[in-house]
């Protein structure tokens, strides 16, 4: 008898487990139903911002081909959501019905947090319904209902100094567009960079087309006539402005998984094997999964790599039977990591790269070495942290090659030049040879965990633009960072062998 698997959920990651899934859909093996609360097909959330300000239309992002899942035998629910589970029955309830399923997978993602300020309905474990002008860049539909406003020409506040309220404030001054960053801290990005590093950060964004608004103690918000007119502050007063955009981080969605007495902490508590409970018939994975207690990545390429995993996993182990003992799978390895400790933000003329923690002074610990390098005039900024000569961390603004040979180092554990000052020159004119070569097996793509030499492969098998390469191994389908990257490789190529 054909294996009865329910998704819930239906973003990149779950999108990626049905692609894996698909064979035994095809032969029978498995009937696969996927709930998917929105009425879209998998997408490209971190392109959102593109979609916001006109630069690409929402169909640019899909990441499903909802025809063709369809005819393969998948049966997707889109606009129905899960509302409850029985565990003892093995029933998911819907608004329609119930489905009952031999295992199921939690793919619930996350919500965007919604600040506790005086005029929202704060609720951590609901959809929160947010007043005309204030929204959240989580879904396509906020897409386009700001690309609504910001048509109107009115002056957008960014609540928020995380990478995602910085990503969405450059992509509105890349469009021309006056953005306000409003954040609580002395700079932006705070957990990653220095007070030097942020100065002179700010003092970038200012350059970009942002204005950047820092220590601000946001109370609530002012509406006239129904619509956000203000944030209202302790610091600064109200600060008028015609819509807020809110970027205080998200929350993993696990109150279904909750009421059905799975533990969550920040997200659903799994083992490594993606197991949330002791009889190996649920899982979670993506944004809403806590694996061994380690919290979610939040990044596309950990949930690629457990979706891939947890796909061969569930092909090549049945479900257990119902009257009968739980496995034991604790020997089977789960899946590697991939892509969660490289911070990248690029645009409009910003390039920074940062990993580990710069949180630490020149003197401070004599177990550590410390090198750091400013040059504000040139907007270059490099500061390492080391350990017996191996990086713990590293920020490096205006320092692109620089920041990339570091970003191998840190991910390698491989040890700096004996005087750290020489990767400067990477940045320097004419000295790409510099740079140690990348291997087959280093990372090329953070977003997919594609590498070096799967692109290579792609390529020598007759890929030749960036979009066949990422048809082929993903890479370049998320934030587009490594775009430029898969573009020189392309060039490298003989003539003869395209």
């Amino acid at each position: 008898m054909s294996e009865r698997l329910v998704i819930i959920g239906f973003g990149p990651v779950a999108a990626s487990l049905i692609e894996g899934m698909l064979p035994a859909v095809l032969s029978g093996d498995c009937e696969l139903t996927v709930l998917g609360g929105e009425q879209h097909a998998a997408y490209n959330r971190v392109l959102l911002a593109e979609v916001a300000i006109g630069a690409a239309k929402p169909e640019h992002l899909s990441m499903a081909d909802e025809s063709r899942l369809r005819a393969a035998g998948v049966d997707l629910r889109l606009g129905v959501a899960a509302t409850g589970v029985d565990r003892a029955r093995r029933v998911v309830h819907t608004g329609d019905g119930h489905l009952p399923y031999d295992r199921l997978v939690f793919a619930t993602g996350a919500r965007p947090v919604i600040p506790s300020l005086a005029g929202l309905n704060f609720d951590p474990h609901a959809d929160t319904a947010l007043p005309a002008g204030v929204l959240a860049l989580r879904t396509l539909d906020d897409a386009l209902q700001m690309q609504s406003l910001l048509r109107g020409g009115g002056r957008v506040l960014v609540l928020g100094g995380g990478i995602l309220g910085l990503e969405a404030a450059l992509a509105m001054a890349s469009a021309g567009y006056e953005p306000v960053l409003v954040h609580h801290g002395p700079t932006p990005l705070g957990r990653v960079v220095d007070l030097d590093g942020g100065t002179l950060l700010m003092r970038q964004l200012e350059a970009a087309g942002v204005s950047v608004l820092s220590e601000v103690r946001a109370t609530g918000i002012v509406k006239h006539q129904g619509r956000f007119s203000a944030l209202a502050t302790e610091t600064h007063g109200p600060i008028p402005a015609d819509a807020l955009l809110l970027s205080t981080g998200v929350r993993a969605r696990t109150e279904l998984a909750e009421g059905c007495g799975l533990n969550a902490g920040s997200g659903i508590m799994v083992n490594e094997q993606l197991m949330a409970d002791s009889s190996a018939r649920i899982f979670a994975i993506g944004d809403c999964a806590q694996v061994a207690g380690q919290r979610p990545a939040g990044l596309l390429a950990p949930g690629w790599a457990q979706a891939g995993w947890l796909a061969q996993f569930l092909l090549t182990h049945p479900a257990p039977h119902p009257a009968g003992p739980a496995p034991d799978l604790s020997s089977i390895p789960g899946p590697e990591a991939h892509g969660g400790d490289i911070l990248m933000l690029k645009g409009q003329g910003l390039e920074l790269t940062a990993a580990g923690t710069v949180q630490v002074g020149l003197f401070q610990d004599p177990d550590q070495q410390v090198t750091v390098y400013a040059d504000p005039t040139s907007g270059q900024y490099l500061k390492i942290v080391s350990r017996d000569r191996v990086p713990t961390g590293f920020l490096a603004l205006g320092l692109p090659r620089t920041g990339a040979e570091l970003a191998l180092n840190f991910e390698r554990g491989t040890a700096l030049p004996a005087d750290p000052a020489l990767l400067l020159r990477l940045d320097a004119p004419f000295e790409d040879s510099q740079a140690s070569a990348a291997g087959a097996e280093d990372q090329l793509c953070r977003c997919s965990g594609a590498t070096y030499g799967q692109v290579s492969d792609a390529i020598e098998a007759g890929c030749d633009t960036v979009a066949a390469v990422g048809e082929s191994c993903r890479a370049g389908t998320g934030c587009g960072g490594c775009r430029d990257r898969i573009e020189e490789m392309l060039k490298l190529l003989p003539a003869s062998s395209r």
